[in-house]
């Protein structure tokens, strides 16, 4: 199983915000992030620590960050953005470790 969550930590997720939060409403947001799993073993305690601030740092990125000072109802549709970003990467990691975790199956043939 560590080897899946090594082979996972090679690898970078691109994360999209969700269309509430386009950037056509919102200018202080991206269309999307590059969020970078490098060096983390998920495995540890302090990777996943690691992991839960760069969820934090690429749902900020793609759903804004400080609404309250333009609007209440903005600040609430940006923490519902990231809500749904950060569950969106836990669903994408999850299917990559699934992936990584699943022994392919290969057939030899023999020439007897």
């Amino acid at each position: 199983m560590k080897i899946g969550l090594m082979a996972l930590a090679a690898c970078a997720l691109t994360v999209s915000g969700s269309a509430s939060a386009a950037t056509d409403e919102n200018p202080f947001a991206r269309d999307q992030v590059m969020l970078d799993l490098k060096g983390l073993d998920l495995a540890t305690t302090d990777g996943q620590q690691r992991l839960a601030i760069r969820m934090d740092q690429a749902a900020r990125s793609v759903c804004g960050e400080g609404m309250a000072r333009v609007h209440l109802m903005a600040e609430r549709k940006a923490q519902d953005c990231r809500a749904a970003v950060k569950a969106d990467i836990r669903t994408r990691i999850e299917a990559r470790m699934a992936t990584a975790s699943t022994p392919s199956r290969v057939q030899l043939a023999s020439a007897r």
